[in-house]
């Protein structure tokens, strides 16, 4: 790839990235209002941060079964409100000792 064609690719990036952030200034010039919308625009942030993170935490081990257990265990202790130390730390001891367990077999 020369110069000139990293320059190119570099234009649209920034292009596209700055009409991302710069139409919804340009649709919606009120305060949004409806609940269902404002309800659907909340929980984007949660969504996306999910989309990014799953797919890792199956990769991030040499055993899927050891990470099924750390996401298993991360899933029940945020449901049942823990704290972000506490499902961090015990899902992170689950995949250590289910790693350890999948190794002796």
């Amino acid at each position: 790839m020369d110069g000139y064609e990293f320059l190119l690719y570099l234009g649209v990036m920034a292009g596209v990235t700055y009409l991302v952030r710069v139409v919804p200034f340009i649709l919606v010039k009120n305060k949004i209002e409806n609940k269902y919308i404002k309800s659907f625009l909340g929980y984007i942030p949660y969504a996306v941060l999910a989309a990014m993170t799953v797919p890792g935490v199956f990769y991030s081990t040499r055993y899927f079964i050891s990470a099924l257990c750390g996401f298993i265990t991360a899933v029940i202790l945020a449901y049942f409100g823990k704290s972000l130390i506490t499902v961090a730390l015990s899902s992170s001891v689950m995949v250590f000792v289910s790693g350890l367990v999948v190794d002796c077999f």
